[in-house]
């Protein structure tokens, strides 16, 4: 089970989100500021209510199948220095995980598991997220595979392209 902080996360990173996904959106006074972009990922801040918020994201560099009707997915890794968290990874794919299903997560040859809740999916704790972060400093791409609530397999392919560069902005801006 993911704890609820890390679903509290997602709600978080929503917001961030929204600015980057819907401009008009606003929640609780957050606006995420862009730190900068690198390569292929960009690095956020904002204040949440109880803590700062820094977080990288990026958008899949290929989706399948093509043909598969959802909201935009994102791959994003957070720091909130408030809540202790540190390099907390996760996905918003766009649509309704199906119930009780995983995700599977490569980065080049190593494969991962994570947990999903809603469209949302998390490593099962912070030892793995170091794992999966220290992965991605060094690896070249990352695929995220999962199961629609319609049954609908899905495979996202994310550019590790400057990601190291991004993950050290939001360790200096969150510490």
């Amino acid at each position: 089970m993911i704890p609820l902080w890390r679903a509290g996360a997602a709600a978080l990173i929503l917001i961030g989100l929204a600015g980057f996904a819907l401009p008009k959106a606003r929640a609780a006074g957050a606006e995420p500021a862009l730190l900068g972009d690198f390569g292929d990922w960009a690095a956020y801040s904002y204040k949440a209510a109880d803590t700062k918020v820094c977080y990288v994201s990026s958008r899949p560099k290929s989706s399948e199948p093509k043909t598969s009707k959802r909201d935009p997915a994102f791959f994003l890794v957070t720091n909130m220095p408030g809540r202790k968290v540190k390099g907390e990874v996760s996905t918003l794919i766009g649509y309704t995980f199906k119930q009780e299903s995983s995700v599977d997560l490569t980065v080049d040859d190593t494969k991962f598991l994570m947990r999903t809740v809603g469209d949302g999916a998390w490593a099962e704790d912070s030892a793995t997220d170091k794992k999966i972060v220290a992965a991605m400093r060094t690896g070249k791409s990352l695929t995220v595979a999962g199961t629609s609530a319609r049954g609908t397999d899905t495979f996202d392919t994310y550019s590790l392209t400057g990601v190291s560069a991004a993950l050290t902005k939001i360790d200096e801006a969150c510490k």
